[in-house]
């Protein structure tokens, strides 16, 4: 292919309908064909990165190999497609305009009034052409966040008339979600919202080319005929997304739907062949025919809101698979664990993970949680500041120093076993200022880390976070018992700690969810997820 081919996929009527799962599973039917296929998202909020908003706001921060804090959107293209997203793949309002400002004032524009139309619209075309201009791809799908018709989406829908026109005919398309809502007293399915959501985006000047409709009930060949005449698109241009009991089945679900078949058509691109399947499907007969039933503690903070450890969830699913296990995540939140009740909290489980997270609520509840998950042999997992509070319980109840703490909870600890990294003590500015992304992991051969990444030397792994193993207390953890199992070869930073002395007990600084996909399951959750099996036996 000499010219790459643009998919934008835009949303009406409502939120949540589901646009980064059906923009996976048509990138992951046209991976299967044989096209090279990426996607990224543009979010119409004015914060730089998703790097600073709280996770009850907008679910977690993923994060890429090249230390992008992006929309958890990302996680779904990387685990659907097992293929890793960058920088480029995610774009915000505030990237956009801190970007034409920073233009503005280095005199770029030659002393022009900067506006939303040319100069905005157009920073926005030339990073949604990026992943495109750099020849990898033959496709690249565009999500546009947000819904048809709110204020801050416009310059994205004005951005995308103009490239759509700019690429000239089969280059560019537009599939557009929405909702056909069940009104249950009428027994009917409602095309209305749709077809008021089409000409919302027909008045930006945006003709839908596919619609994909989100449903609860079969459409009616009637309903599809009335959707395809009033919003203007062919018959077989009109696709069902019913509910699904798992998103994994979607892209089967828009195979059977033909979605494939129609956007190559509408881009004017042969069908290759038929989309191989036959991994994704063995992964979804294991995934739905479990032989062991597993229930794993998820012992955090922000467990109101399950987007917010959302790579976590499905690193789960991935492992669940792997193991031929279904892994029942229950939630519990560390604010309302203490000793006294710890037991009625946390018997009966097969695993804990605690969970990443930042700042001091809730912290107690997570050592205590680790102090019973290392005393009752219960297979542990802390990730990132799950790992720090299974440092600070062992100095504590281990080595007797009872006011070890981390300096993000507590700055005067005299024991301040978790400490904030050098570097990182001058900085003001919270956003992008973490260590990110894929950092190196030197492994200790004989131990378990070693055993679970089938003896390599080295790993790459992604971080998050500022506060780190203090390594002026590393000789006495490790006289103690607490094995430092994986160190940065660089920095010399602790990345790893387990315990010889316990069946399953692992704590790791980086976050092993965000490389879990589909097709390669991350073998730290696989592990545990074997570990829960073969407790729950005895």
């Amino acid at each position: 292919m000499n010219q790459t081919k643009y998919i934008f996929v835009t949303g009406g009527v409502s939120s949540s309908l589901g646009k980064g799962i059906i923009a996976a599973s048509l990138a992951k039917l046209l991976q299967a064909r044989g096209y090279r296929t990426t996607i990224q998202k543009f979010d119409p909020y004015i914060n730089v990165d998703p790097g600073t908003l709280n996770p009850y706001e907008h679910g977690e921060c993923y994060v890429t190999d090249d230390g992008a804090e992006t929309d958890l959107d990302l996680g779904h293209y990387e685990r659907f497609l097992n293929v890793p997203t960058s920088q480029s793949n995610n774009v915000t309002t505030g990237r956009v305009y801190l970007s034409v400002i920073e233009k503005e004032r280095r005199g770029e524009f030659l002393g022009k009034t900067v506006q939303v139309v040319p100069h905005i619209t157009n920073e926005i075309k030339e990073r949604m052409q990026h992943l495109g201009n750099t020849g990898e791809y033959d496709i690249v799908i565009t999500e546009i966040g947000g819904t048809v018709g709110d204020i801050e989406s416009l310059p994205y829908i004005e951005s995308v008339r103009q490239l759509v026109w700019e690429l000239g005919e089969n280059n560019g398309i537009v599939i557009h979600l929405t909702l056909i809502p069940y009104l249950a007293a009428a027994g009917e399915l409602k095309t209305k919202p749709t077809q008021h959501s089409v000409k919302t985006l027909m008045e930006s000047g945006i003709k839908a080319d596919i619609l994909v409709c989100r449903t609860e009930h079969e459409l009616s060949s009637d309903l599809r005929q009335k959707l395809a005449i009033f919003c203007n698109v062919k018959r077989e241009a009109v696709i069902q997304s019913i509910d699904a009991s798992t998103i994994y089945e979607v892209p089967n679900l828009m195979l059977e739907e033909g979605l494939d078949r129609v956007t190559l058509k509408k881009l004017d691109l042969p069908e290759k062949n038929t989309p191989d399947l036959k991994n994704w499907n063995q992964f979804l007969f294991r995934l739905k025919n479990p032989k062991h039933t597993v229930n794993i503690g998820l012992v955090g903070k922000y467990v109101e809101l399950q987007d917010s450890y959302k790579s976590i969830i499905e690193a789960f699913i991935h492992a669940g698979s792997a193991n031929e296990t279904k892994v029942n995540v229950i939630s519990i939140h560390s604010e309302y664990i203490d000793r006294d009740n710890a037991i009625e909290k946390l018997s009966g489980l097969d695993g804990i993970l605690v969970a990443p997270g930042f700042g001091g609520r809730g912290i107690e509840g997570k050592i205590e949680t680790v102090r019973f998950a290392r005393e009752n042999n219960i297979p542990f997992l802390g990730i990132c500041l799950g790992m720090q509070m299974a440092v600070i319980e062992y100095s504590r109840n281990v080595l007797g120093w009872k006011e070890a703490n981390s300096t993000e909870m507590n700055e005067h600890t005299p024991h301040p076993v978790i400490n904030i990294m050098e570097e990182q003590k001058t900085i003001t500015d919270k956003g992008g200022t973490m260590r990110l992304g894929a950092w190196k992991c030197s492994l200790e051969t004989g131990t378990l880390a070693s055993s679970i990444y089938d003896g390599k030397e080295e790993i790459m792994e992604r971080h998050r976070h500022r506060y780190e193993f203090n390594s002026a207390y590393k000789t006495d953890l490790q006289g103690a018992g607490l094995k430092t199992s994986g160190v940065n070869p660089d920095t010399g930073l602790v990345e790893i700690i387990e315990l010889d002395s316990h069946p399953f007990f692992i704590g790791v600084q980086y976050h092993p969810e965000y490389k879990s996909t589909v097709a390669n399951p991350h073998p730290l959750f696989v592990s545990f997820v074997k570990a829960a099996v073969i407790k729950k036996s005895k």
